[in-house]
This record gives structure tokens, sequence and C-alpha cells, in this order.
């Protein structure tokens, strides 16, 4: 077991390690600078070595980091009125149930076991057994510093805290000892990558239950979770016998490896398909204008599905939850005081909202699959007057599609704060619409920047630069720092319509100056 340990190590470090430095050469400042033959550099061998070594310790601890600061203690804070150690328990015993089907760590058809299993023909079980194992070890070690800290914090008595991880542990376990004797039952093989419907109705449901219920202040009694989880302890270690004596791995990894080729032929022609059907077939479709205009209006009309469905329904949500907030005022004018306090101190956490609903790269991914992928071909696409006049008319169209629901999330938050009890200066009404739009524009400017900056697209519309993703990242990043940030709504409000204004000046001049050389077709 330990040449297999030592084998998968080294090739998941291999893997990761040709993966950095193919990162490394599509950003723009770096490839310039590094040879040809990055991969045959010592040097560079060497650093993607340690990166990959920090990154593998950092996969041990990081992620359960951010589980228990985000989406137990994070999320459970804004439950004032339940006690923290109720919230806690509650939060992390429906999520753990989520997890031990969903994250099995044995049913997941990942690379590096076709490459060890198929390819370099290692035993199936071993290399199985030798993975799930690491697996498992990673959850108990990566958990019990965050379960004891976070924990505490919360008011956990100490031996609950040290048994959190091993009744995840458990959990996992008893989930994946099931599966194995439900495939000598019935010869099918469970993939976590290809939950059915049910499932999904399920985790829906779990969700609901996790988040929803002490919202109306109900959380699973302590006794209740005391027992399960210690039950989980000893049929996870039944589990365990199960897990080791079953024998018949290969061919669960041929029937999970079939199935991951499947779904991934099954994911390329439903964007095919989706991507055809999205495009309206109406041959009366036409325009009066000339140029980029017209080629921008048909383009709009043919995809008025893709394009606007999911806006609809982002503003069907939107203007639900604002109803709902007006009713609960309504029903319970306790929580107005409170509501308004929010309001004028929680604006910088919509930074994060307006992201995650902004279909700017639904937008920018339309365009190149239904126009840009054709039109890069020619030359006369690519000059600086030409790229820096269709940018225009593009950001007028995303900001349309984002718009709506900006003005009705704007429109909305200033109605609630006057429902909730108003403030004496009526220009935070008149910050608090505007700042949103602003920020609806900021993401829209920015997402068609960074599409004709680092256009990330080969001819097969595969995503190829690690220099967009990281953009990506680094975007997401700022906007959830942002929730932590707590400023006066007119202050923040300002700041966020003047940085809009600024940001989208500075796009234009980026666009005109580097997307005549960065706008092309990746190879």
């Amino acid at each position: 077991m330990n040449k297999t340990l030592r084998i998968a190590f080294s090739l998941k470090n291999t893997y990761r390690v040709n993966s950095i430095l193919y990162s490394l050469k599509q950003i723009p400042l770096i490839k310039k600078i590094l040879p040809q033959s990055v991969y045959k550099v010592m040097g560079l061998k060497i650093f993607a070595n340690i990166l990959s070594v920090i990154w593998e310790i950092l996969s041990v601890f990081l992620g359960k980091f951010l589980y228990f600061i985000i989406m137990i203690t994070g999320i459970g804070a804004l439950y004032k009125t339940m006690p923290a150690d109720s919230v806690f328990l509650h939060i992390l015993l429906f999520l753990t149930t989520i997890g031990s089907f969903s994250n099995t760590h044995m049913f997941n058809p990942s690379r590096d076991k076709y490459y060890a299993i198929f390819l370099m023909r290692m035993n199936a079980r071993t290399y199985t057994l030798t993975s799930y194992t690491y697996s498992i070890l990673k959850i108990l070690v990566g958990f019990l510093p965050f379960s004891i800290y976070f924990g505490r914090a919360s008011g956990i008595p100490l031996w609950v805290c040290v048994i959190i991880p091993f009744f995840v542990a458990g959990a996992k376990m008893t989930v994946a000892a099931y599966s194995l004797w439900d495939y000598e039952r019935k010869g099918f093989c469970y993939n976590e990558n290809m939950l059915g419907k049910m499932l999904w109705i399920v985790i829906g449901i779990l969700l609901a239950a996790a988040y929803g219920l002490p919202a109306i202040g109900i959380a699973a009694p302590h006794l209740v979770v005391y027992v399960i989880m210690v039950a989980a302890v000893p049929l996870g270690i039944v589990s365990a016998f199960k897990i080791y004596s079953f024998h018949e791995y290969r061919e669960i990894q041929q029937q999970l490896q079939a199935q991951s080729m499947y779904q991934m032929d099954m994911a390329a022609n439903a964007t095919r398909n989706y991507s055809q059907k999205s495009i309206s077939a109406d041959t009366g479709i036409t325009s009066s204008r000339k140029g980029f205009e017209y080629l921008n209006e048909l383009f709009i009309k043919r995809h008025q599905k893709v394009l606007w469905k999911a806006t609809q329904r982002i503003s069907a949500v939107c203007s639900f939850l604002i109803l709902g907030g007006l009713l609960l005022f309504y029903v319970r004018p306790e929580t107005r005081k409170n509501a308004n306090n929010l309001l004028m101190t929680f604006l910088p956490y919509f930074v994060f909202i307006m992201y995650a609903i902004n279909r700017g790269t639904n937008f920018t991914r339309v365009l190149f699959m239904n126009c840009d992928h054709s039109l890069l071909t020619y030359s006369f696409y690519k000059q600086p007057k030409m790229i820096l006049k269709l940018f225009r008319i593009r950001l007028r169209e995303i900001i349309k599609v984002n718009l709506v629901p900006a003005l009705i999330i704007g429109c909305g938050l200033a109605l609630l704060l006057y429902a909730s009890g108003g403030t004496d200066n009526v220009l935070n009404y008149v910050v608090l619409i505007v700042s949103i739009v602003c920020m609806s524009i900021f993401f829209s400017v920015h997402y068609l920047t960074i599409y004709y900056i680092f256009q990330p697209y080969n001819a097969g519309t595969e995503m190829k630069s690690g220099t967009y993703q990281i953009v990506l990242s680094a975007t997401y990043i700022v906007c959830f720092c942002m929730m932590k940030l707590r400023m006066p709504t007119p202050v923040f409000g300002l700041l966020a319509i003047v940085f809009c204004i600024a940001y989208s000046i500075a796009a234009c001049v980026l666009v005109y100056r580097y997307a005549p050389k960065t706008f092309r077709l990746r190879t």
C-alpha cells in the first residue's frame, strides 16, 4: 500500500505540475520571459513542484476552514435570535448529511484514477483503497483543528468538537459501504457526479432545513445531534470492514469512467444543442440599421431567449423577496428597526449579490459561440476603431440585460428602507438606487472588458486562458470580502458611483489599446 501511495502521489503531482506550467504560459506578462520548452526547465519544474506540495497541504486545511467560516459560522451569525451552539450543530448536521452522499471521495471518476488503473494498469482495489484511506485521513486531520476552534467559539463542549471529524468520516464511510452493498445487489454503481433528480430534491430539502429552520427559530435538539454524531462513529467502523473486504473495485471504476465519458459527451452535445436552440430560426427577423448596429440588433433579436430568460427569473425572485420583506414588516413590526439599521450599513454586502446575479459571463460566452467564433477570422474585425465601436454597442446591450434586476433591487431597497422607518436624509434613497445600478453597470463593463482583453476561448470553444480564470477568481474574492465590510450607506454608495464611472472610462481605454492584440482566437 505504501508503494501504491507513492505512485498515486507522483501521478497526481505530475499532472498538477504540468497544469501549473501550462497556466504560467497563459499569463501575458510571464509567458514572454518563459522559454518555449518550459516543461524541460528544471528550475521551473522545481518551482511548480513546490507549489504543488503547498497546494496539497492547503487542500487538507483550506477547504475545511472555508467550510466552517462561511457555511456554518458565517451564515450562522445571521441568526442572532438563536443560540450560537444550537445553530452550529443544526447546520453541521444537515450539511454533513448532504456531503455524505454528494462527496463520498470513493465514487468520483477522477482523472488520476483513470490514468492509474486503466493506463498504468495498477491494481484497482489497492489503488482505490489507498486513495480512499488518504482522503479519510485528510478529513480527520483537516477538520479537527477547525471543529475545535469554531465549535468552542460557538459554545460547543470540547468532546463534541473532537468527535465532529469522526462523525463526518463515519457518515461518508456508511454511505460508501451501503453503495457497495447496493452494487452487489443490483450491479449498478452510484456516481456522485451524476446525481439523479430525486437526490437533487433531497439536497434542496436538506439545505432548506439547514438554513431555513433557524430563520424561524427552530433547530435540532442538542441530544438528537449528539446521538447521531456518536452513532456515526461505530457505523463508520463497521462500514470500514465492508469497504476493505470488497473486491470488485475494477468493475466499479470501469462503470464510473464509462459514465464519466458519457457525461462529458452529453454535456458537449447539450451545450451545442442549447446553443442551437437558443438561436431563433425566425427568418422574418431583420433590422433597418447599418454596420455593427445591424449585426448587433440581429444577434440580440435571435438570442432573446438565452440572454433574457435568466434575467426575467432573477427579476421575479427579487420582486418576490422584496414583497416578502414588506409582508414581514406588516406581520412583525418589531423587525423594522433591525432591518432599518441593516439597510443603512449593509450596502457593501450587495456587491456580492450583484456579482452573483450579473449575467456578464453568460453574455460573453454566447457572444463568442454564436458570433465572434466566426468573425474573429476576419482582419477588419480586429481593427482598433472597429473593436471600440462594437465594444460600446455590446456594452449598451449587456447593461440593458443586467439593469432590470438592478432597478428592482435598488428601488426595492429604497422601499424597504422607507417601510422600515425611513431616514431623515432623502439622499439616502437616491444613493441606494443609483449605487445598486452602478454596481450592475460595473460588472457589465468588467466582464465585457476582460473578455476583450483576455479572450479565453479557442476555435473549439474551450477555455484556454489561465489569466482570464485568475481575474474571475480575484473578482470573486474581492466581492466576497466586501460582505465583511461595514460602512454607512451614503459613503459607500457615493464611492461605488465614482468608482463605476472611473472604471468605465479606464475600460474603454484598455480595450482600445490592447484588444487589437489580444482579441483573437486562442490556439
